[in-house]
C-alpha cells in the first residue's frame, strides 16, 4: 500500500507539469555569441550637481529621520549627469549616467548606485552600461560591479571604478575607469 502510494504521487507530479509557452531554448550563434568576447576599457569623468542652475542630481525622497543623520541616511537621489572625457565640464560630453543612489549606510557615507552609463558618442552612441553596487564615497578608489549592457554591450559584465577628482559645495566631478567584457 505504502509503494503504490508513493508511486501515485511521484507520477501524479511528473504528468501535471506543465510546458510554458514563453520560454524556448535558442543557440547562442543566432544572438551572435559566437565570437570571441572583447574587454573594453572606458575612461570618462561623471559631474553630480546637486544644486544651482544647472542641478543635474534631486533629491525625491528622504527618511524622517534623514536631516539629523551624519550620512544622510535614507536620502534617495535621482540622477541625470553629463559623462565627459576630461574632468573639464565644457570637454566633449560622451554621455549621461541615469539612474539613483541612496544613503545606505548609518555610520559612513556609503551610496547604494543603480546606474546606467548611456553613451551618446561614436560608434557606442546608444549602448548602455548598468551599474549596480555599493559606492562609500569617502574611500580613495571604490568599485563596483557592472551587471549588464544593451547595444554595443549586450551581456556585458564587468566593474568600474570610481575616484573623486573634485568635491565642491555644488558639484563633485568623479573619475570613472570601466573595464567590460563584452560580445
Amino acid at each position: 500500500m505504502l509503494t503504490s502510494l508513493f508511486f501515485f504521487f511521484l507520477f501524479s507530479s511528473v504528468t501535471t507539469a506543465k510546458t510554458h509557452r514563453f520560454v524556448k531554448t535558442v543557440s547562442p550563434s543566432s544572438l551572435g555569441l559566437d565570437q570571441p568576447q572583447k574587454l573594453s576599457h572606458l575612461h570618462f569623468f561623471l559631474h553630480d550637481v546637486v544644486a544651482g542652475t544647472n542641478q543635474t542630481a534631486v533629491r525625491v525622497a528622504a527618511a524622517p529621520a534623514t536631516e539629523k543623520s551624519p550620512t544622510m541616511f535614507g536620502a534617495v537621489v535621482m540622477m541625470d549627469d553629463p559623462l565627459t572625457e576630461l574632468p573639464d565640464a565644457a570637454s566633449a560630453v560622451v554621455g549621461r549616467a541615469q539612474g539613483i543612489y541612496a544613503s545606505a549606510s548609518t555610520s559612513e557615507l556609503g551610496f547604494l548606485m543603480a546606474m546606467n552609463f548611456v553613451f551618446t558618442e561614436g560608434k557606442y552612441n546608444g549602448s548602455s552600461l548598468a551599474v549596480l553596487g555599493r559606492n562609500t564615497v569617502q574611500s580613495a578608489v571604490r568599485e563596483m560591479p557592472v551587471v549588464g549592457g544593451s547595444g554595443l554591450f549586450r551581456f556585458a559584465r564587468g566593474y568600474a571604478t570610481a575616484k573623486t577628482h573634485y568635491f565642491g559645495l555644488l558639484e563633485a566631478v568623479v573619475e570613472y575607469n570601466v573595464y567590460v567584457f563584452h560580445y
